[in-house]
């Protein structure tokens, strides 16, 4: 009897979550003030789920679950003022708030929310392209492949980032890497407004004439929620693209990235045209005993890879080479990034990285961490999974964005990495484990770069950085920041995602 009481206590919980705010059938679901009291305030097509619903546990499932923050209640806005109505109402109970779109922002620092609301916004997803073919509105839930599905067939494309499953404006707002930025800029370079909920609760529509813009695009996480914007959409003009791959054991680290750092980086001039992409990993029928190197060498607007850009590669006698041509929309499946790929898969597993950008490859350096890494994820068998990324995009339309002109601070750099551990959560002493070991190959890294200071990627963030690391050295810019925040969200309602204070 117990068990079928159980059962429908679950079962019920489970409809009245889903049912809309106009519902009738509201009437006849336990009282619960906060779902009541919400679906109320929202508008017929929203949602408001409690723990123990299908959507409450739809909605909560991380990329990462190494701290992640908790929830008392999920609500899915439909409509944009949704949100400005849930912060409003949670302001006057003093509830926490953490807005999600992909769901992959892994930063620890997100684990300090605890029974919070969280605002899930996948309903927001639409892509509306202006008359003139030049900007497209865009939800703020929408997800990489649905911008780049829509925009494809009528020619046109965005940045967006490289892994199809992300949001735009997760990665966004923090700057935004992917495979468009050597020709239009990062992602934050293609915003032309956005409708944003500030911490008051209130709905605004923002542009370059506010001076909240200059910090949005790139800090953005630290000030509103950003429920659309509109952004610059280009013509296709390059639309075949080409790789060429590499699989090469260990004992090539010094060759592999001298020959990146000589024929493909350029000193700083990477052909617009190409992007370096690789990443060490285990592959006991290629190697039982060590990390193999998986290399990338992806050029656009070509259906074979030049072999200026191969033929140094080859060289070095890769024990696997693979090549093919097909379109832009190919590459994030070539590179392991697509919607079926494991960075795109929710396993209930911790993934974690420890970004730093650099210029160049030290090669002594690469060696050292290569090692580590090695000795590491074969001596413990549950970080045997992890992967060691080190992504090398085309930099122009980058560099060629001020850097005072946005939050972004790292517009000189050419390189992202980043060691990217995952692995099943069993005891604290293996989380302890697997920070020390992403935190030492970046040292390996940032101590061979002879820099002072530590650049990191905010959106790859572990969480230890501190806020110069994320957002640069400058007192300029920590000044700035720190008097925006003060001045939008002085009660620091939004310092859950890489807080500026």
């Amino acid at each position: 009897m117990e068990v079928a009481a159980a059962i429908f206590a679950w079962s019920l919980a489970s409809v009245c979550g889903s049912l809309p705010a106009s519902s009738n059938l509201l009437s006849l679901c336990p009282k619960n003030d906060l779902v009541s009291e919400l679906q109320q305030r929202l508008s017929p097509a929203a949602h408001v789920y409690p723990p123990g619903t299908s959507g409450y546990d739809e909605a909560t499932n991380r990329w990462s679950v190494l701290d992640a923050p908790t929830f008392k209640i999920v609500t899915v806005p439909a409509v944009e003022n949704d949100v400005a109505e849930i912060i409003k109402y949670a302001n006057s109970k003093n509830i926490s708030y953490l807005a999600v779109n992909g769901g992959h922002g892994a930063i620890t620092t997100v684990g300090r929310l605890h029974d919070g609301i969280e605002i899930w916004l996948n309903q927001l997803s639409s892509v509306e392209i202006a008359p003139d073919g030049k900007t497209a509105k865009i939800g703020g839930g929408t997800l990489s492949k649905t911008i780049t599905d829509t925009l494809w067939p009528l020619k046109k494309q965005t940045v967006t980032g490289g892994c199809e499953c992300t949001s735009l404006l997760g990665p966004g707002l923090g700057g935004g890497h992917g495979w468009l930025q050597g020709r239009y800029g990062l992602i934050a370079d293609q915003f032309v407004s956005m409708n944003i909920v500030l911490a008051n609760g209130e709905l605004h529509t923002i542009d370059e004439k506010s001076d909240l813009w200059w910090a949005i695009r790139g800090a953005g996480h630290n000030f509103g929620i950003v429920t659309s914007v509109t952004s610059k959409i280009y013509d296709v003009k390059y639309p075949n693209w080409a790789y060429a791959s590499f699989i090469f054991s260990g004992d090539n680290i010094e060759g592999i990235y001298d020959a990146t750092n000589k024929y493909l980086l350029q000193n700083g001039k990477q052909p617009v045209t190409i992007i370096n992409y690789s990443f060490f990993f285990n592959d006991p029928s290629l190697d039982p005993d060590r990390p193999v190197v998986m290399f990338f060498i992806l050029q656009e607007g070509v259906s074979v890879v030049d072999s200026i850009y191969t033929d140094p590669f080859h060289k070095l006698e890769p024990l696997v080479t693979d090549a093919a041509g097909g379109t832009y929309n190919d590459v994030s499946r070539w590179t392991g990034n697509s919607n079926a790929d494991l960075p795109c898969q929710n396993l209930k597993k911790a993934n974690v990285r420890f970004p730093i950008d650099l210029l160049e490859y030290n090669v002594g350096a690469q060696r050292k961490a290569y090692d580590l890494f090695a000795s590491t994820t074969q001596q413990n068998t549950a970080l045997n999974g992890s992967l060691f990324l080190l992504e090398g995009y085309s930099t122009q339309g980058v560099k060629a964005v001020p850097s005072d002109q946005t939050a972004f601070p790292f517009r000189g750099d050419n390189l992202l990495l980043s060691p990217y551990l995952n692995y099943f959560r069993d005891t604290p002493e293996l989380d302890k484990a697997a920070e020390d070991f992403g935190e030492s190959l970046r040292q390996i890294l940032y101590e061979a770069s002879g820099r002072k200071d530590l650049h990191t990627y905010v959106n790859y963030a572990f969480g230890t950085e501190t806020e110069k690391n994320w957002y640069g050295p400058e007192q300029w810019r920590q000044d700035r920041l720190k008097a925006l925040k003060q001045k939008y969200d002085p009660l620091g309602k939004f310092s859950f995602y890489a807080p500026i204070a």
